[in-house]
C-alpha cells in the first residue's frame, strides 16, 4: 500500500497545477534528461549504495536524487497523460 498510495495521492494532488503548467512545456518535460555529469554522479552513488559504501553525507545526497527522480517521473507521466 505505502509507496503506491503515496504516489497516487501525490499525483492527484499536483494534477491541477500540472494542467496549468505542462501544456506549453509538455515536450520539454517528456524529453528531459539529467546532465551527463549529474547522471554520472547519481550512478556513482547508486553503485556505492549497492555496495554498502555510502557515507552519511552521500546517503543524504543520494536520497535527494532519488526523490528528485521520482518527482521527474511523476511530471513525465502527467505530461504524457495530457495527450
Amino acid at each position: 500500500m505505502g509507496a503506491t498510495s503515496e504516489t497516487a495521492a501525490f499525483e492527484q494532488g499536483i494534477r491541477p497545477l500540472m494542467e496549468i503548467v505542462l501544456p506549453d512545456k509538455k515536450d520539454a518535460v517528456i524529453g528531459f534528461r539529467a546532465h551527463p555529469q549529474l547522471q554520472a554522479r547519481i550512478e556513482e552513488l547508486a553503485r556505492k549504495s549497492t555496495e554498502g559504501q555510502l557515507t552519511e553525507e552521500e546517503r543524504a545526497e543520494y536520497s535527494g536524487f532519488v526523490r528528485a527522480n521520482k518527482f521527474v517521473a511523476v511530471l513525465k507521466r502527467q505530461a504524457l497523460s495530457l495527450g
